[in-house]
């Protein structure tokens, strides 16, 4: 299964595994899964670090890329279909982020794996954590 985490849920993973549930960390760590960061996760990061809304253990462009070898994890970079996707979304999200994530998984055949129930109501596959 193609899994794609939700920020919050790669920041947790990252630094805080416990805030996981088990099903969501059985999922992660399972072999015959492909665990996929979407490159929106990375603009977020970034963004949030800079507005100083995150604290990473380092700059946002040296951390990111070396926690995801650490961790196994693959980007998922942005396509025009999953970005276009977004314009077609219902409003049940205001996060222009999580829209954006929503979009990828849907575009993508992605599960995606988060904390946040609103997810669901977008008819995607989703792993809550």
């Amino acid at each position: 299964m193609r899994l794609l985490l939700d920020t919050h849920v790669l920041l947790w993973a990252s630094s805080d595994p416990p805030r996981l549930s088990s099903a969501a960390s059985a999922a992660i760590v399972d072999p015959a899964n492909h665990i996929l960061v979407s490159v929106v996760s990375a603009w977020e990061i970034a963004i949030k670090q800079s507005i100083g809304k995150l604290t990473l253990p380092g700059p946002a462009n040296i951390w990111l890329p070396a926690e995801l070898g650490a961790l196994g994890f693959d980007v998922l970079d942005l396509d025009l279909d999953a970005a276009l996707r977004v314009g077609t979304l219902p409003h049940h999200h205001r996060d222009p982020f999580d829209r954006l994530i929503i979009a990828h998984a849907a575009s993508s055949g992605c599960t995606i794996v988060t904390h946040d129930a609103t997810f669901k109501s977008y008819g995607v596959a989703v792993i809550d954590t």
